[in-house]
């Protein structure tokens, strides 16, 4: 039978930065085994593993061997940025099938010292046209009418909502950044928890107009794992793992609906809002009843854009929003309390858990000095090109 609704019963993750002493597998399995200890349960108890990994070329059957082989079925997930959201989704959706009482999700990567990521490997130029697979060319588009590379692909959608609603300038995108590099000094799991001032990110290296580096996330190592129960088995545990559980009350995951233009540059504006439109139709709620917000900065224009997308604010209303002092965290609507991916880094499987993990810390009231008070209803948001979003909408358990 069914079970109506899922649990956050434990989660984790691991210190985001550099680990040159552990691979891939040694940092799922910390952050998996933290997150079983946070449950109150074992691997025994798993129905399934959800695992995603993309640059790491391993599977969810390599970090079993780790962990505990009990003969579980495995998913292995891969879906850009949004991976670590997918795997969450995998596991949602086989304990609402009623095919698990616990699912297991795990996200993990190793970038530290990737560079830039880019959207695809640019071909050699040619004067006459070779076929060359699905995409093959006469030449790339990336510096003709566009650029695969991410710090240009969000420069670009930031400065197209400008260029749209007007009130965009090089010093605002900068201030959403200062933002989060003051709220990550709380953080102590982040890979950057340095406060920077806003003269020191307007003149530091620039990577893509208007993304200076300390705008564009941190590529980094680090994992992160959840274990998700039924309400049912919920009811069976005892009255702590009760209290600290946290209700999923929407769990979404959406690609691009064909628009002609998204051919050229890539939109992470209508699959964004359409996930968010279909998470507050099912968990009920509204964009003025969450109390905190943790959301894909993958780059400071970004975090601009989906403001607008998750509703946030009035169509159009982003700058008037975040220069309203919303988003700080002693504001009306904090996001990335964090530190967002620009300081909190962006180890990529990881990051849709990580951000669901910084929303549950909060409900639980377990996020010590950066703990937003009385917090109940939080959102999760993921983005990668290709395009994946997912948001989860998170509810603290009643008392």
């Amino acid at each position: 039978m069914a079970s109506d609704d899922v649990w956050i019963l434990g989660i984790n993750m691991t210190k985001f930065g550099k680990h040159p002493d552990k691979d891939v597998i040694d940092l799922a399995a910390e952050a998996t085994m933290a997150a079983l200890a946070d449950a109150g349960v074992t691997m025994r108890e798993m129905g399934l593993l959800a695992f995603g990994s993309l640059m790491g070329r391993v599977a969810g059957q390599n970090l079993q061997k780790q962990i505990g082989q009990t003969g579980i079925p495995v998913y292995n997930v891969s879906n850009a940025c949004a991976t670590g959201a997918t795997a969450l989704r995998v596991c949602h959706m086989a304990i609402r099938a009623g095919d698990a009482d616990f699912g297991l999700a795990v996200g993990v990567e190793k970038l530290s010292g990737a560079g830039l990521l880019a959207g695809g490997s640019r071909g050699a130029d040619s004067k006459t046209w070779t076929p060359s697979g699905r995409l093959g060319a006469v030449a790339s588009i990336d510096g003709r009418i566009g650029t695969e590379t991410m710090p240009g692909v969000f420069a670009q959608i930031g400065l197209e909502y400008g260029h749209k609603y007007g009130g965009t300038t090089f010093e605002l995108f900068a201030k959403i950044s200062e933002k989060n590099h003051a709220h990550s000094t709380l953080n102590p799991l982040a890979a950057y928890s340095k406060r920077f001032t806003l003269e020191q990110i307007m003149n530091d290296i620039m990577i893509a107009y208007p993304n200076t580096r300390p705008m564009c996330s941190a590529n980094c190592d680090g994992a992160a794992a959840a274990v998700l129960v039924s309400d049912a088995k919920l009811k069976t545990l005892s009255l702590e793992q009760q209290r600290r559980a946290v209700k999923i009350s929407a769990s979404v995951l959406t690609t691009d609906p064909w628009e002609d233009a998204c051919q050229v540059l890539p939109n992470v504006n209508t699959l964004t809002r359409q996930a968010a439109t279909q998470a507050y139709e099912k968990a009920g709620v509204g964009p003025a009843d969450l109390d905190l917000v943790e959301l894909h900065d993958c780059f400071a224009t970004a975090e601009l854009v989906h403001y607008d997308n998750l509703m946030l604010c009035e169509e159009g209303g982003a700058v008037d929003f975040f220069n309203s002092g919303a988003t700080w965290r002693d504001g009306k609507t904090p996001v990335n309390v964090s530190g967002g991916l620009e300081s909190k880094g962006h180890p990529i499987a990881a990051t849709g858990i990580a951000n669901v993990w910084e929303v549950a810390h909060h409900l639980r009231g377990e996020a010590g000095d950066r703990q937003i008070e009385g917090a109940k209803v939080g959102l999760a948001h993921v983005i990668g090109l290709g395009n994946a979003c997912g948001v989860h909408i998170l509810e603290k358990a009643a008392a």
